[in-house]
């Protein structure tokens, strides 16, 4: 759901995130997310899988191995490898618009602001507002995001339901497995949100997926739609929008309840 350089050392793999984040940071370490306060502090061993809820089945689906997956998530990857990752992400999904690499104009509107996402947390502009990842091959620390404004941890597996956004997309979580994650979550936290980033085109499957929830858990989702269009911009319906796919780092536009 859409929207610097230095060595890294285990970074993430991207695909989301936001301005106000209330999922832990990874590894058990302190988390440096603005507005923790808006969900209880959780005592759940950092990534361990979150026990099933009424709809807990749907984490047993299968996924095919994609961009977090394959190596140990503790093996660096160099620069290059990080980009090629980056890139793989995008070209998975063929039924998105072709991404724009042209310089993106950074004029949005004074109600939204913009937030940047990367499989190099290096590459983010000082002092931005960024998404990561807490799971995966390509997790990332809080020591790599240190000093960015506000940060969003996003969950690749569908079983890291502390993390405070879901990356549904081939090789990751699964439109099914949302509704799982999202209940895990606000079953845990019922003041969270639960944001939740996919194509254009799986945004029907996972909206119809959620439908199922309770409608006090719906009104605490937030979607993060993927709309690659160069331009900043908000699709009608969705939290953020990722609207430019650069060679180093994605930006979003996202709306104050996000």
């Amino acid at each position: 759901m859409t929207l610097g350089a230095a060595a890294v050392t285990a970074v993430a793999a991207v695909a989301v995130i936001a301005g106000v984040s209330t999922g832990q940071a990874p590894a058990g370490q302190a988390n440096d997310l603005a507005a923790a306060g808006r969900t209880g502090a959780s005592t759940a061993p950092a990534h361990q899988p979150a026990q099933g809820g009424p709809v807990g089945a749907a984490q047993s689906a299968k996924q095919a191995p994609g961009k977090h997956q394959g190596a140990s998530q503790h093996q660096a990857p160099s620069r290059s490898d990080a980009v090629s990752k980056h890139q793989i992400r995008h070209s998975a999904q063929a039924s998105r618009p072709a991404p724009s690499h042209r310089a993106p104009s950074h004029h949005v509107s004074r109600k939204w602001y913009l937030m940047y996402d990367s499989v190099m947390p290096s590459a983010f502009p000082d002092g931005s507002v960024v998404a990561t990842y807490a799971t995966g091959n390509y997790a990332a620390s809080p020591a790599q995001v240190a000093g960015h404004k506000t940060v969003v941890w996003i969950d690749t597996t569908g079983t890291y339901p502390e993390a405070s956004a879901l990356d549904i997309e081939p090789g990751d979580a699964t439109p099914a497995q949302a509704a799982s994650w999202a209940w895990q979550r606000l079953h845990a936290h019922p003041n969270a949100l639960a944001r939740l980033y996919s194509s254009k085109a799986e945004w029907p499957a996972v909206q119809a997926a959620v439908a199922k929830l309770p409608a006090r858990m719906r009104s605490h989702i937030r979607y993060w739609i993927a709309d690659p269009t160069g331009s900043p911009h908000i699709l009608p319906g969705s939290d953020a929008t990722q609207w430019y796919w650069g060679p180093t780092y994605d930006i979003s536009s996202a709306t104050p309840r996000f």
